[in-house]
């Protein structure tokens, strides 16, 4: 080739060709005759695009999509010296001299193809539909799905936890209480043979207290590190989930919208299994960040409900030390009185610091199951109803000649297994919206359980030491006491009956909501399926 039309050819170029000529590919211009003029003007063997043509991995992680897709190259094998390379422009010197650096060879073997093919084999070979960015990935995508899944097995530990803490906080009520009524029969009959029985109930009292706050003190620590995971407004169009590690502290975030996508997921008969499958991944990617929303979600309630059993510990340690210090004259048992009361407020303290967060996430919980009962089913959105068939049967997508391979058998094989996948994801989906309607409802019942606490507290005091007269003050204190629990009630049923009313309505909740697990003391062969139609 001439000096001059290698300079000619390095002149500025767009994607159809050098400026000032008569573009390659053009509406005058068919696909055979675009390829025979780039082979005749480079002299080099032609390529289209095809799904099987790709390079490898190990090739294409060091390299940046963006900038192959701006410059118009991509590598197709490398050896120690010597690469294959699709390029638009393979007699650029400095596009030559890139690809030298970039791939570290010398020697360059060039093909060339139509711009529109160059960057499909470019984004097919990052695993990338047309115009995606490069984390929408089927890598990218398993990798952001495993690490959420790992994020959503922490917050099941941390809520194992919190399970544990309150069980222990009853164990410490169970304690007081046996502390409580053996300080009552020490004060009220002395000592004598009644130290036979006040002694091993303030010894066993004491213990389960202890006991019960080392189980408790676990599940504080915990609540101290809580991955936060709030949710936040999704594009209703397609954008990819991406995560970052900027020091350690992983970062979500996503993608720009991808204005192509909807139409090309409205062509889903036309699209080629591979392309099918990345939509799907992407799906199930989606799936997976809502499962982790609804995990965090009631994390939040559970480390609330802790708070609420620590709230009706420190009820019954405040009520108990009232109650002695109303009943008994001040004495050398006035300071443990008095200790009761002080411990029992700092405990109700951060009880209701915990709550807060609780309430916030439990709202948050109901306003999302809300939203994604709105949502369209992965299966009816790849198998439409009949109705909307008929009316989609002169879309463009229907007319796709039936020889063409995307209208061939083979669904059920590879991609067969990706939907399966994905329309489980989304039955796993719909039983956590379910699990989290059922914790607000739990929430809405530790409500109850607190303000029935605090009521019985105050109508306990009210009725033992009767109203008015100089007793004006505590009377007044009583009646506090009664409107916080009835408040508390009022508030949990608020929670409890719309989240009831719900739980009723989702699938998999039938009558009493008894659902039969595998009997895994039984071969895998011998347990029974349960299928789910799409009516439910």
């Amino acid at each position: 080739m001439t000096r001059e039309n290698l300079q000619h050819l390095q002149a500025p170029m767009g994607r159809d060709g050098p400026s000032g000529e008569e573009p390659i590919v053009g509406a005058a211009v068919s696909k055979d005759e675009a390829l025979s003029r780039l082979k005749e003007q480079f002299d080099c063997p032609v390529v289209e695009y095809d799904e099987d043509l790709s390079a490898s991995q190990s090739i294409m992680r060091r390299l940046d999509v963006e900038r192959l897709k701006a410059e118009l190259w991509m590598p197709l094998s490398v050896d120690e010296d010597s690469a294959e390379v699709i390029a638009c422009r393979p007699d650029d010197i400095e596009l030559l001299a890139g690809i030298r650096e970039s791939l570290g060879v010398n020697e360059i073997r060039f093909l060339t193809a139509t711009p529109a093919d160059l960057t499909r084999i470019i984004e097919n070979s990052w695993d990338l539909n047309a115009d995606f960015p490069p984390s929408a990935g089927r890598t990218p995508l398993a990798k952001v799905r495993t690490y959420l899944a790992g994020v959503r097995t922490r917050y099941a530990v941390q809520r194992t936890s919190f399970a544990r803490g309150r069980t222990g906080l009853a164990l410490t009520r169970t304690g007081l209480a046996f502390v409580s009524i053996g300080v009552a029969f020490l004060r009220l009959f002395g000592g004598g043979w009644l130290l036979a029985m006040e002694i091993p109930l303030l010894v066993l009292g004491m213990a389960a207290i202890v006991d019960g706050l080392l189980w408790y003190v676990p599940a504080r620590r915990e609540s101290k590190e809580i991955f936060p995971y709030p949710p936040y407004d999704v594009p209703d169009d397609y954008s990819a989930l991406e995560v970052s590690d900027p020091g350690g502290d992983m970062k979500f975030g996503r993608s720009s919208v991808v204005d192509s996508a909807g139409s090309l997921r409205d062509h889903w008969d036309a699209l080629s299994p591979v392309e099918r499958r990345r939509f799907l991944a992407n799906d199930r990617t989606n799936l997976a960040e809502e499962r982790t929303i609804l995990a965090y979600l009631r994390t939040m309630m559970a480390k609330a409900r802790t708070g609420l059993a620590f709230t009706r510990t420190g009820v019954a340690f405040a009520g108990i030390g009232i109650g002695f210090i109303r009943k008994f004259n001040p004495g050398p048992w006035t300071a443990f009185d008095w200790g009761l009361i002080v411990v029992g407020v700092l405990m109700l303290a951060e009880g209701f610091y915990w709550y807060f967060p609780g309430r916030k996430a439990a709202n948050a919980g109901m306003e999302t199951v809300k939203q994604a009962g709105g949502t369209t089913p992965i299966w009816e959105r790849i198998f439409p109803s009949i109705c909307h068939f008929l009316a989609m049967k002169e879309h463009p997508a229907m007319q796709v000649p039936a020889e063409e391979t995307s209208r061939q058998p083979g669904v059920w094989a590879t991609t067969g297994l990706a939907l399966e996948r994905t329309v489980l994801a989304d039955m796993r989906n719909a039983m956590s919206r379910l699990r989290t309607v059922m914790a607000r409802s739990r929430t809405g019942m530790a409500f109850i359980r607190t303000g029935f606490s605090i009521l019985a507290v105050g109508v306990g005091l009210l009725i033992y030491f009767g109203f008015g007269g100089e007793e004006v003050y505590w009377t007044a204190f009583d009646i506090l006491l009664i409107v916080i629990g009835v408040y508390l009630i009022g508030d949990g049923l608020h929670w409890f009956v719309p989240a009831e009313r719900i739980r009723r309505q989702l699938p998999y909740c039938y009558g009493d909501f008894e659902i039969q697990n595998s009997d895994y003391s039984e071969p895998k062969t011998s347990w029974n399926r349960t299928v789910f139609s799409d009516d439910s």
